[in-house]
């Protein structure tokens, strides 16, 4: 059976693209079962993750097919469909490596919860996004808490209630995307934010983002212990003494070394 992604790995790099270009990559629940395996199960000499679609789109959301199919499943399938969905999207947002999602054309409903779970999103000048779901008489359940993580609640409220799309550099404004180039600087302008990604620390890129998620939404005062001790345990690691090292002895940690 033909894979609907395509990975490949070029040194500490892992490209993941949507590659049911025909059909401009929407979700099936074959797709979804394949980047959630590959999102399990990153190998440990990748640094970086690029997440793309091949062709002319990034992902149109769900598959037609699939979603006359839905129109005949019970609750329970439903909700099955909807917890396979979400996650996915959790395994992409919490992944230890950071997420690069190259938004090479338009993204719409769940491509948009896949681009709002990347923590850099490069995204081309005529990239379209939406959520088209109340149009259809649904709403974006299930990728909500990652998109309301990113563009907040009032951007939100326009974008789920109208369905309307919307370009590349309004989507850069409410915080979706954070760099908008022409078409043929994209992967110009991706290997520039992998390059920058390379120089720092793997594992506290990884405990970045857990600071991120644990930080994020909480009272500032009830932060205290949890940041103090986080800060205390890097310190000591084995990174955390060779970057200070390092730094005072004016050569390059280890892991700048190996690019």
């Amino acid at each position: 059976m033909v894979s609907e992604i395509a990975v490949s790995q070029d040194g500490a790099v892992l490209m993941v693209a949507l590659n049911r270009p025909e059909v401009h990559n929407a979700l099936t629940p074959t797709m979804i079962k394949e980047l959630t395996a590959v999102f399990q199960a990153i190998p440990e000499d990748v640094r970086v993750v690029v997440l793309t679609g091949n062709g002319r789109s990034f992902c149109a959301g769900a598959d037609l097919s699939f979603m006359r199919a839905a129109a005949d499943y019970t609750f329970a399938e439903n909700v099955q469909d909807g917890e396979a969905i979400f996650d996915l999207m959790l395994m992409v947002d919490q992944c230890p490596r950071p997420v690069i999602g190259r938004v090479n054309g338009a993204a719409i409903g769940g491509g948009v919860g896949l681009v709002s779970c990347c923590d850099i999103v490069v995204a081309v000048e005529r990239a379209k996004f939406g959520f088209s779901e109340a149009r259809l008489g649904i709403v974006p359940a299930v990728i909500s808490p990652f998109v309301l993580g990113k563009i907040g609640a009032n951007n939100a409220r326009e974008l789920f209630l109208t369905g309307e799309r919307f370009d590349a550099e309004y989507a850069r404004r409410i915080g979706l995307v954070n760099n908008v180039v022409a078409e043929a600087e994209l992967d110009t302008a991706v290997n520039e934010r992998v390059a920058q990604l390379l120089q720092a620390a793997p594992g506290a890129q990884a405990a970045a983002k857990e600071l991120i998620r644990q930080v994020s939404h909480q009272p500032k005062e009830d932060m205290r212990a949890y940041t103090a001790n986080l800060i205390a345990r890097l310190r000591d690691s084995d990174e955390g003494r060779e970057g200070m090292s390092a730094f005072l002895q004016k050569r390059k940690p280890w892991w700048q070394e190996t690019q």
